[in-house]
């Protein structure tokens, strides 16, 4: 299968701080990558480069087999873009910016507004249509910019961080509209705060961590590099936690995680319901009272934690990636 994406020694620096650094990248047509780091690793300033909006200081990369930086014209109408903050205009209808997008892209009155309403009806958004955007939800204006990017019916669509600040219900409406797209053939390079929505969408999962790619696999192959199950348990009293990590010790084969505030510890191990068995013994003949305990698999965050050092992040805007934005209609009038 070839790659629908390629980046190659991909740097960027913004004055002494290095966004990227000799980043490398693959996405197979058709296929879904995630992009993961914490903040400030460079997911967003990679999107940025890929779609033309950043020229990097050295490196290489093509997609949809045209070179970003020899032929950004040509890109421009091969790709869609949604970025974290809404680019749709409120005292429009949904209609009226999906028909104006469809003109900057050069689609002619007629098929603008032909476009307009197959993606109100694609999105569930037709009643809406001919409502000012101010009114719509969270979720429907989400919906409504992800569409915009569709407006040319692009091969490729980058997607950062599309449902951040969503509810749960309505993150998972957005789930099933990208699924649907990747369905038909879309190659997808995602940038996302959720690990959860990362182990649900892609084929791909690339961790990023100060400008590089660290760590590469199906979300499968990532857990088993961390290797083994957690027993996780809630012990009674937060006194308890030190009492709880050391009898808890010989049973670990990697780090303990403890967390004061939840009261929660996290043990590896390698022998399962067996060990799981003994961890309980011996906080019961240490009089530590456990609220909780299960067996669990590696997560992402998981992952995460043991390639990067530190938890997976919140949203927000990294040091490396400033001045944020959706330059979609701008992009689209050049």
């Amino acid at each position: 299968m070839p790659d629908a994406i390629v980046a190659e020694g991909l740097v960027k620096r913004y004055g002494s701080v290095v966004a990227l650094n000799g980043l490398d990248l693959s996405v197979p047509e058709g296929t879904v990558m995630a992009l993961l780091g914490p903040n400030g690793a460079g997911k967003t300033t990679t999107i940025r480069v890929l779609t033309t909006l950043l020229r990097p200081d050295a490196g290489s990369a093509t997609v949809a087999g045209i070179d970003v930086l020899a032929q950004p014209r040509r890109l421009k109408a091969n790709i869609g873009v949604s970025g974290q903050f809404s680019a749709v205009d409120e005292y429009l209808t949904g209609f009226e910016n999906l028909e104006m997008v469809g003109r900057l892209y050069h689609l002619g009155a007629k098929r603008a507004k032909e476009r307009a309403q197959e993606l109100l009806d694609r999105f569930d958004l037709a009643e809406a249509g001919n409502r000012p955007v101010k009114g719509y939800s969270g979720g429907m204006k989400r919906r409504l910019d992800l569409a915009g990017a569709l407006v040319a019916h692009p091969p490729v669509l980058f997607l950062d961080e599309p449902t951040t600040g969503l509810d749960p219900r309505a993150r998972l409406e957005l789930w099933d509209v990208i699924t649907e797209l990747v369905g038909g053939g879309t190659t997808l390079l995602l940038t996302t705060q959720y690990l959860e929505e990362a182990d649900q969408l892609a084929d791909e999962i690339a961790v990023i961590d100060h400008g590089a790619v660290i760590a590469r696999g199906t979300a499968d192959e990532l857990k088993n590099r961390v290797g083994g199950e957690r027993i996780e348990l809630v012990v009674g009293d937060e006194a308890s936690l030190p009492v709880a990590e050391a009898a808890l010790k010989g049973l670990a084969v990697g780090d303990i995680q403890v967390e004061p505030g939840a009261r929660r510890i996290t043990v590896p191990i390698s022998e399962g319901s067996t060990a799981l068995v003994e961890a309980l013994g011996v906080l019961a003949a240490q009089h530590v009272t456990v609220h909780d305990v299960g067996l669990r698999r590696p997560t992402l965050d998981d992952v995460f934690l043991a390639l990067t050092g530190h938890q997976a992040e919140d949203g927000g805007e990294g040091p490396d990636e400033p001045g944020r934005q959706d330059n979609r209609h701008e992009e689209a009038r050049r």
